[in-house]
């Protein structure tokens, strides 16, 4: 069995409380990679329910079909070794199910009860380029979804396979990396800062509450903007902009 990095509880508990923007940030001033990687296009999928908190966890990866029946089987819950693949990861998980169908999306993987099995299994999240159904059961449950949108069907959804690096809009994800989202998008957080995110989000947060009560102030003006920007860290403009 391939060993995954597991990082202290605290820290992904911190994740839980911050939002994407705020991560995105801390993870661009730790400069671990460029800009323009690491997360989900916009246009690629979205957040269901943007009420939620955020979600963070281990990447638990998957290909899916749906308009194809599959080889042994009726459905995704009779495959127990998708299950029992599930269960060996790190906890907490995020379920990331490429659908690899010629239309992805015809009929959704997760409803009610593929939800309610993944929470008893400390999976709290479902990211895919597909769609989901049992929308309101989903919210009830406080189960996150992001995906292309939804549907009526779930057709012969079953996951064809398993354990493998997925692609989601644009992003490779391999089973273990961190992931986070919430109503912004989702992104994988490196694991290697990740211990490091909590601290210097508070920074940024910091900082960004000192510039916004100063243009928030009878003392703005041009010139005292010019000086405080002067004095942020590096690129620290270009990350306050950024987030907002």
């Amino acid at each position: 069995m391939i060993s995954h990095r597991v990082l202290p509880k605290s820290t992904i508990q911190s994740l839980e409380t911050l939002d994407t923007c705020t991560v995105s940030n801390a993870i661009e001033r730790l400069k671990v990679r460029p800009r323009n990687e690491g997360s989900v296009r916009g246009s690629a999928l979205h957040c269901l329910f943007p009420a939620l908190p955020p979600v963070a966890g281990y990447a638990v990866t998957g290909l899916m079909r749906s308009t194809t029946a599959p080889i042994s089987g009726r459905a995704y819950h009779e495959n127990m070794n998708w299950w029992r693949y599930l269960a060996s990861m790190p906890e907490p998980r995020v379920m990331v199910v490429q659908d690899v169908d010629e239309q992805p999306g015809s009929g959704a993987l997760v409803g009610e009860l593929h939800a309610s099995i993944c929470l008893a299994l400390h999976c709290t999240g479902y990211v895919t380029n597909g769609t989901v159904r049992d929308v309101p059961a989903l919210r009830e449950l406080g189960f996150q979804a992001f995906a292309s949108g939804v549907s009526v069907s779930h057709m012969y959804a079953h996951v064809s396979d398993f354990g493998a690096p997925v692609e989601i809009g644009g992003l490779r994800i391999s089973p273990g990396d961190l992931i986070q989202g919430d109503q912004h998008g989702v992104h994988i957080v490196p694991i290697e800062i990740a211990v490091e995110i909590p601290a210097m989000a508070e920074r940024i947060l910091e900082e960004e509450r000192a510039l916004r009560n100063f243009c928030q102030s009878p003392r703005f003006s041009l010139e005292g903007l010019d000086e405080k920007l002067s004095h942020l860290p590096g690129d620290g403009f270009e990350t306050l902009v950024g987030n907002r």
